[in-house]
């Protein structure tokens, strides 16, 4: 029996493309002749993305989705039949025997193409609110996966953030040294990890660095990511005998950031929090203040389980970073429960439980 032929749908944003790359390395893992295709759209960053891990990517002609049920959901009949019509032609040339969703404008299509063409579905829903292509998937789908307990979608299973092994299996404790070192970090300070996504986050970075005398001059060390754009945030030099206060542009090595940490001052996004919580590192959220309100449900489940700190953008300050995260960070005994909670609230296999799901759907055993 040929190895079977999986097509993983999950363009647009690094949300939706680092998981289903994560579950492709893991299908990979278990039998390398398995056929993994990626679907994208020129316009994403799967053009990059895809090729660079080594896989297929076939593109389709994106259909934008708004988040809820507008006027705009009248623009998009058109678009989709192209692009099912388009998708359809890529399963039967790829002889799909599962089709895989991550959400965003590359799954509605994927999803309504397998439909048609007779492929079982399997939709992976990376936040606490599942977006409009998911909730459709859901509704047509022979398995469904959220991240997130609770999440409200149709049949839903907790199975956790497919995650790179390089951060799901990291030992922080064991790889400490190696990575204070690298930063240019001291090897036994207390430190606080900033950062705001790849772009940066101007709060944080306005009152992180607004707290760096406060925080230094107590001993605690930051290293402090603060989005390549930001060139404008700077902290002047440390005086002598307080503790670094390490400024880059952009973090390349997430693993060695989470292992140099004892805590996190960041934004709540899906991918963040279960990595935060996969390799037991606590943070302090701020939740991005637009939206729909998506990255306070991702932090809460990890919050409630004594993981992490919560706090709103517009109440996040120098003063709130002195009286709240100073104390703990200067404080070894409750740094350890938050970490030991936040790991427990974690997931660091959720990689191979959606490996398996796939594969049970694929094979026709579900």
């Amino acid at each position: 029996m040929s190895a079977p032929s999986v097509v993983l749908a999950g363009g647009g944003t690094g949300g939706h493309i680092e998981p289903m790359l994560a579950l492709a390395d893991a299908l990979r893992r278990r039998d390398p002749g398995l056929r993994v295709t990626c679907l994208g759209t020129a316009r994403g960053m799967e053009t990059r993305l895809v090729p660079a891990r080594g896989y297929d990517l076939r593109l389709i002609p994106p259909v934008p989705l708004p988040r809820k049920p507008t006027l705009d959901l009248l623009r998009v009949p058109g678009r989709v039949r192209r692009s099912v019509r388009d998708t359809r032609a890529l399963l039967d040339e790829l002889a799909a025997d599962v089709v895989v969703g991550f959400g965003g404008y590359v799954a509605l299509p994927a999803y309504l193409a397998a439909r048609r063409a007779g492929v079982p579905v399997v939709v992976h829903e990376q936040n606490a609110l599942p977006g409009l292509a998911n909730r459709i998937g859901a509704r047509i789908a022979a398995r469904v996966a959220v991240t997130v307990p609770g999440t409200p979608l149709h049949r839903g299973e907790h199975v956790g953030m497919p995650l790179r092994t390089a951060i799901s299996g990291l030992d922080r404790a064991a790889r400490r040294a190696e990575a204070r070192a690298a930063f240019g970090l001291d090897a036994d300070r207390p430190t606080l990890l900033v950062f705001g996504g790849s772009q940066g986050a101007a709060s944080l970075n306005r009152a992180a660095v607004a707290a760096a005398d406060a925080l230094t001059a107590a001993g605690v060390q930051v290293l402090h990511a603060r989005g390549p754009k930001n060139t404008d945030v700077e902290v002047p030099p440390r005086p002598a005998g307080a503790a670094p206060y390490v400024v880059v542009d952009y973090l390349e090595r997430m693993d060695l950031a989470y292992a140099a940490a004892d805590l996190a001052l960041c934004r709540s996004g899906a991918v963040t929090v279960a990595e935060l919580s996969a390799v037991g590192l606590p943070a302090a959220f701020v939740p991005l203040p637009i939206g729909n309100g998506e990255q306070r449900r991702n932090a809460l489940p990890v919050v409630e389980a004594g993981g992490g700190l919560l706090v709103d953008d517009a109440d996040l300050s120098p003063a709130w970073i002195e009286a709240t995260l100073l104390p703990l960070l200067t404080d070894p005994a409750a740094l350890s429960g938050y970490a030991a909670h936040a790991a427990a609230a974690g997931v660091p296999d959720a990689d191979e439980r959606l490996a398996d799901i796939v594969l049970e759907v694929a094979t026709g055993d579900r």
